[in-house]
């Protein structure tokens, strides 16, 4: 259609608590480094909706805040703003509205161009829909390239899959994966929440997966429980009889939006464009007006049909766990596809799978993350190597190098130097050859070095020494080149140090079972967990990722996974053990966690009941 007809559809974001104080901050001359040290205390897009605390209130009273103290001008910082909290920010682009027209699209609407040169109309995507422009929803799938990455890794190994008769949702040990719900870097169904729920059903079936990516949801988390109970045997009735064969495949839960638009029809007598209208305001976020009109309607239309008041609100309630965000089927039927791919390729070839996976920038879970993931599938991982390494990952085999572009602060040039110099020549002989073909500037050749990219180079060498030749040669001192001082080697932990920092992650070991602490009499490791269910025990564990909630009284508390070198658990803050330890809980760092190891459906969660931060080596925070 060309620019002139076509745009990308905005958003319009404004200031949460941390954009107001940022913003506000820098005005008062403070440093961006202080003011991090306050804004990352605020959980993200707190108070971009309407929250009944202030700035003010939220840091004495919210957990992570609570007697924190703050020096002027901060407190007059914090009262400017508060005023600024809610008020317009800045204009993006939307992730996937695409809006198309028959003529000129600024003849129809506003046009813009974003800072990245694409065209943006000035609308959000119901300002356009409520205009009666034709837009479409074009999402990026980041698993799409892992999945070609994925095969063409593997053909380069003469391994060649046929994508036209490619049925991963029939393999058995696909199937077998996702029941047990070993799902890291496998798309849609990665996520903690998702995993536990696969491990409590117990199913790792098309069908039952497609339910499941739609039942996770922030408000069905107790029709989740119900539907594994029912799934695992658990006698039950429908709701009302009027209801069986809309739900009947998704055991007397509903699931999918349509259902909401089905069961709106068949109890309420709805006619299909009222169902739909439903459908949509149950998704939006300013609903509550239009929501009572349709709430008055559902109820009597169900009332005239004789469904008792009780049944019609418990139904009705359960139409509203779709509040906020939801799924159709088709949504989650296509995406499942795509997660029985990624399965069938993690199941049948985990090392280039994760290669791909970690070359694309992972998804849910960090860097180390993922590479603590294919430690654990047996997957040897080499560090990177000049003569051996690409822009990204690859795999051979049952092992994978790291990619060039993993090392921090090596610029894109860098890396295309290198590969570039590389290719249709013989490997690189030695550090001289390598600078001498690559011509990179000083900083970007000391970041290979110190990233043990030159190791190979000069075997004899250590790195401070190769260190030395490559400053003479940058300095013009030829006459010292080979007269390579006696330098002292560095240690194994402090080349581990050096390595964490270039990288972020360690490629021979977990970064935990370095860490320097006294451990506890009686400590057990994360994969042994399921021999002391029932019982209190201690491990020490690396924070991965978390998630907060507020329970239904308001108050917080917390889902935080951990990890060491033998697995992964999840594990529950309730509020009490909240409001003590979420201060001093993070990620990428280790702690003693006490708690009650529980099981539910065969998952195991362990009550954390205490936290004790590790005292570390050094190298996460050098």
């Amino acid at each position: 259609y060309g620019t002139a007809h076509a745009a990308m559809v905005c958003i319009h974001s404004t200031f949460g608590f941390r954009g107001a104080l940022r913003e506000t901050a820098r005005v008062y001359g403070i440093t961006e480094s202080e003011i991090s040290g306050v804004t990352k205390k605020i959980p993200y897009f707190f108070g971009e909706s309407k929250n009944a605390l202030g700035i003010a209130d939220f840091l004495a009273t919210h957990p992570r805040t609570r007697g924190l103290h703050l020096d002027p001008p901060w407190p007059e910082i914090i009262e400017r703003a508060q005023r600024i909290v809610g008020l317009p920010s800045s204009i993006g682009t939307h992730p996937g509205g695409v809006v198309i027209t028959p003529g000129r699209i600024d003849e129809y609407v506003p046009v813009e161009i974003s800072a990245k040169g694409i065209p943006i109309i000035q609308w959000e995507k119901d300002g356009a829909e409520d205009a009666g422009l034709v837009k479409i929803d074009l999402l990026g799938n980041r698993s799409l390239a892992v999945i070609r990455d994925t095969l063409a890794n593997l053909r380069e190994q003469g391994i060649t899959i046929d994508e036209m008769r490619w049925e991963p949702t029939k393999d058995a040990r696909t199937i077998e994966l996702l029941a047990r719900g070993n799902t890291m870097g496998v798309f849609y169904v990665e996520s903690p929440a998702m995993r536990l729920l696969q491990r409590k059903v117990g199913r790792g079936d098309f069908e039952h997966l497609v339910i499941h990516s739609s039942l996770i949801r922030p408000a069905a988390n107790k029709y989740a429980e119900e539907y594994v109970r029912r799934v695992r045997g658990k006698p039950y009735r429908f709701e009302h009889p009027l209801l069986r064969k809309v739900l009947a495949e998704t055991y007397g839960i509903m699931v999918y939006q349509e259902q909401v638009s089905q069961v709106a029809m068949a109890l309420a007598g709805f006619n299909a464009q009222e169902a739909d209208e439903l459908r949509k305001v149950m998704t939006k976020k300013h609903r509550r007006a239009r929501l009572r009109d349709f709430r008055e309607k559902f109820f009597g239309g169900a009332g005239r049909n004789g469904v008792p008041s009780d049944v019609i609100e418990r139904i009705w309630n359960m139409c509203m766990s779709f509040s906020g965000y939801s799924f159709c089927k088709p949504h989650s039927a296509s995406y499942c596809q795509v997660s029985f791919q990624s399965a069938w390729l993690k199941a049948h070839y985990p090392a280039a799978f994760m290669a791909a996976v970690i070359g694309n920038y992972g998804g849910f879970y960090t860097t180390q993350a993922y590479i603590g993931e294919a430690q654990r599938l047996g997957i040897k991982v080499y560090p990177p190597d000049v003569n051996k390494s690409r822009r990204t990952y690859v795999a051979r085999g049952g092992a994978m190098r790291v990619g060039l572009r993993q090392i921090k602060g090596l610029s894109e040039g860098a890396v295309t130097a290198v590969v570039e110099s590389g290719l249709g020549e013989s490997p690189f002989k030695d550090l001289e050859d390598f600078l001498e073909r690559a011509q990179l500037d000083e900083a970007d050749a000391q970041r290979l070095v110190l990233a043990g990219a030159c190791d190979s180079l000069e075997p004899s060498l250590n790195r401070a020494q190769l260190i030395w030749k490559m400053k003479c040669r940058y300095r013009g001192r030829a006459d010292r080149y080979d007269a390579v001082p006696p330098l002292k080697s560095n240690s194994r932990r402090e080349m581990l140090r050096a390595q964490y920092r270039a990288l972020g992650f360690l490629t021979e070991v977990h970064p935990i079972t370095l860490v320097k602490t006294t451990r506890p009499r009686g400590a057990v490791k994360i994969g042994d967990l399921r021999e002391h269910i029932g019982s209190t025990v201690t491990f020490l564990g690396w924070g991965v990722t978390s998630r907060t909630v507020t329970t239904r009284y308001g108050e917080g508390m917390q889902f935080f996974t951990f990890e060491d070198e033998t697995g992964l658990v999840e594990t529950v803050l309730f509020p009490a053990a909240y409001r003590r330890y979420v201060r001093c809980l993070g990620w990428q760092e280790a702690f003693w966690i006490t708690g009650r190891v529980t099981q539910t459906f065969g998952a195991i969660v362990v009550e954390v009941r205490e936290v004790r931060p590790a005292s570390h080596a050094g190298y996460a925070q050098s």
